[in-house]
């Protein structure tokens, strides 16, 4: 007679989030064992600039996703069914072509984003249809086309290459992830536990949204702090010098760029004048790939998008922006 089979026990929210801490904590102690370990300033000044600037990515960001969570909330909760849907187009891919302009209307940096695109998911927005919008809203977006502008006018087409850009590569990523047979497949089981909790709970308005809001909060939080540590602990030990002296050569300064703009995590809101302060040593096509990258898969962001996606759909995220980010940055230093 065979035994009987153990019960597995499903982990519960507070021991995932445990755990999640746990992990980041572990990256950014050997993050700091490296910091030990390279040459360089003594550790204590290097911890402390990475203490700061940990910090300061965490203070930039956190006023977006509050601000997204209660813009995801509001979408869940108080929108009145339909209202979102009926103007939006019946074909799929124009569908994807006017939610990745939502960002038009919701100008908020790619950290809000990620809570108000789960909201747009528990409402019933297919998985393609919202990563559209979660790409494209960060780049297309009133604040950001207005500060690009600002850092650079319309000198060297930079504007102009980020903002369509981003629009095409979001609809392309769109389009690639609507081929996929089971796109319910790409979410994390932790999310689709959220969206049976929204769909089941009867309270009131009230009380949903209050239990949407810990929810959101709960999922969001500590990948933000992790994103950040992780961000901060970077930038102390990978060397700048080492970028700056590569800035001029048309193929490597956009490589050198894009692992900057992963490195930095800067919201894309602002992101413009920090790429300025390079536009001296660097090529206008590197700072399109900076100013592509950085918004969509920096550490910050890709830590926040593991609460919704899974790893797999992380990589092929990354791949499919930083090959998309070399093609338009070479053509752009083709061009001027």
């Amino acid at each position: 007679m065979t035994a009987p089979k153990t019960a597995r026990l499903a982990p519960t929210p507070a021991t995932r989030t445990t755990a999640a801490l746990g992990i980041g904590a572990a990256a950014v102690v050997i993050l700091v064992v490296v910091a030990f370990l390279t040459p360089g300033a003594a550790l204590s000044t290097r911890a402390q600039d990475g203490l700061t600037l940990g910090l300061s990515v965490l203070i930039e960001s956190l006023p977006f996703v509050m601000l997204g969570v209660l813009l995801s909330i509001i979408v869940q909760v108080w929108v009145p069914p339909g209202a979102i849907e009926r103007w939006m187009p019946r074909r799929a891919w124009a569908r994807r072509a006017v939610l990745s302009l939502l960002g038009m209307l919701v100008p908020v940096c790619e950290c809000g984003n990620l809570p108000f695109a789960r909201g747009l998911m528990i409402r019933g927005f297919s998985v393609p249809e919202t990563m559209t919008f979660l790409i494209a809203a960060p780049i297309v977006n009133p604040i950001v086309i207005i500060t690009t502008h600002q850092a650079f006018g319309f000198d060297d087409g930079i504007l102009i290459a980020r903002l369509v850009g981003g629009y095409v590569v979001a609809n392309l990523i769109g389009w690639l992830y609507s081929r996929h047979p089971d796109p319910d497949g790409l979410l994390t089981e932790r999310f689709l536990a959220a969206c049976e909790i929204a769909a089941e709970d009867p309270g009131g308005k009230g009380r949903r949204s209050l239990v949407q809001y810990v929810v959101e909060l709960r999922a969001v939080m500590p990948a933000l702090v992790i994103g950040s540590a992780i961000a901060g602990a970077v930038q102390v030990i990978v060397p700048r010098d080492a970028l700056l002296a590569i800035g001029s050569n048309p193929a490597l300064s956009i490589l050198a760029m894009i692992a900057l703009a992963m490195i930095v995590a800067i919201c894309s809101n602002v992101d413009a004048f920090f790429a300025l302060s390079f536009a001296s040593t660097f090529t206008p096509g590197s700072l399109v790939a900076f100013l592509l990258v950085g918004p969509l898969v920096d550490v910050k962001m890709l830590a926040l998008m593991r609460t919704t996606f899974r790893t797999r759909v992380l990589v092929a995220l990354v791949v499919i922006v930083v090959l998309f980010a070399i093609a338009v940055g070479g053509v752009v230093n083709l061009l001027v």
